[in-house]
């Protein structure tokens, strides 16, 4: 029997495969790890990388704030008449609540005293002339009764006008607030993430960065030049005299400005009213050439129409730059040329 036996096979040795296995799998994780690491590992950026970086979220986030200051113009002029609308509807139903008292109690006493007809009513009366003035006077408060009836319908349909108006005006509201709330949205990010790029920066590359922003001798106050009493001349006289106010996104002034605030403001001191953004303030005015620009005019950047400066001469502007930047003279080639404009 036992020579019919097969012999057992011994098994084959897993040492080494195991081993084998082992080290691929060891090897794996590492290579999945390396790849992991190489992954979730933030890009060392240049000084030269994030100045670049810092100003493309500047220039999106001024986008961003034109955006805003748009609809927070419309926002404004809505809820101005939607506010109006709602008044005069109260007004005009005051008004129609007085004229339909007065037509009823006008009715009720009618109804009171027309129970006898007129041929009765003519043979009771003691003075039958008076009684045919009486009627002549009735019929015409009846015409005016009707006239009244009348004004009381197209009070009511006038009333309705106003309050669909009114309900209008208020969908516009909303959907302009949610846009705010979007655009806001939008400036604070991109103002986050270059807060958050500067701050990687030391000391001295910061300083570097800063007077790259800032062409040498345009920082401070300067002497207000003197002017021809034009309303051009009081508009760069302004501007001026807002040198070194901070740049806060959204703002008109008087103690910080954006691009556009300032370009408005100064142009509302010399008694001429501009729109709020860079796009509609491009329109506000006679355009003109880059080679036939005058002091006071508005100088356009980038292509999108994002930024604004004043015009002063000498190739060289007054606007509010950003964050960080207060307002200063730049030259006007220091950005990309979109188009300028004299206002009326």
């Amino acid at each position: 029997m036992a020579s019919h036996r097969k012999p057992r096979q011994r098994p084959l040795s897993r040492g080494p495969v195991r081993t084998a296995a082992t080290t691929l799998a060891l090897a794996g994780a590492a290579t999945a790890t390396a790849f992991e690491g190489t992954s979730q590992a933030e890009p060392v950026q240049t000084p030269t990388q994030v100045k670049a970086e810092v100003d493309r979220l500047y220039q999106d986030a001024e986008a961003a704030t034109e955006r805003y200051n748009g609809a927070k113009e419309q926002a404004d002029a809505a809820e101005r008449e939607l506010s109006g609308l709602r008044d005069e509807a109260a007004r005009r139903a005051d008004r129609l609540g007085a004229a339909r008292s007065a037509l009823g109690a006008l009715a009720a006493g009618q109804y009171r005293s027309g129970g006898l007809g007129p041929t009765v009513r003519l043979a009771m009366s003691g003075n039958p002339r008076e009684y045919l003035d009486r009627a002549a006077f009735l019929t015409r408060a009846g015409d005016r009764t009707a006239a009244r009836v009348a004004a009381v319908r197209r009070g009511l349909d006038e009333v309705d006008r106003l309050r669909d108006q009114a309900s209008g005006r208020l969908a516009d509201l909303r959907a302009r607030r949610d846009e705010l709330a979007a655009a806001k949205a939008a400036v604070e990010a991109k103002l986050s993430t270059a807060k958050q790029l500067l701050n990687k920066l030391t000391a001295e590359e910061r300083a570097a960065y800063e007077a790259q922003s800032a062409p040498a001798g345009t920082q401070g106050p300067l002497p207000i030049p003197a002017g021809d009493g034009s309303r051009a001349a009081r508009a760069v006289a302004f501007a001026y005299g807002a040198i070194g106010k901070p740049y806060v996104w959204g703002a008109t002034g008087p103690g910080s400005f954006d691009c556009s605030g300032l370009t408005q403001a100064a142009w509302g001191a010399a008694g001429v009213s501009l729109p709020r953004t860079t796009y509609t303030q491009i329109n506000a005015g006679q355009r003109v050439s880059r080679d036939r620009l005058a002091p006071g005019d508005l100088v356009f950047f980038y292509s999108g129409v994002t930024h604004v400066g004043l015009y002063i001469g000498d190739g060289k502007m007054i606007h509010a730059p950003h964050p960080g930047a207060p307002v200063r003279v730049a030259p006007i080639d220091s950005m990309p040329w979109a188009g300028a404009a004299r206002p009326a």
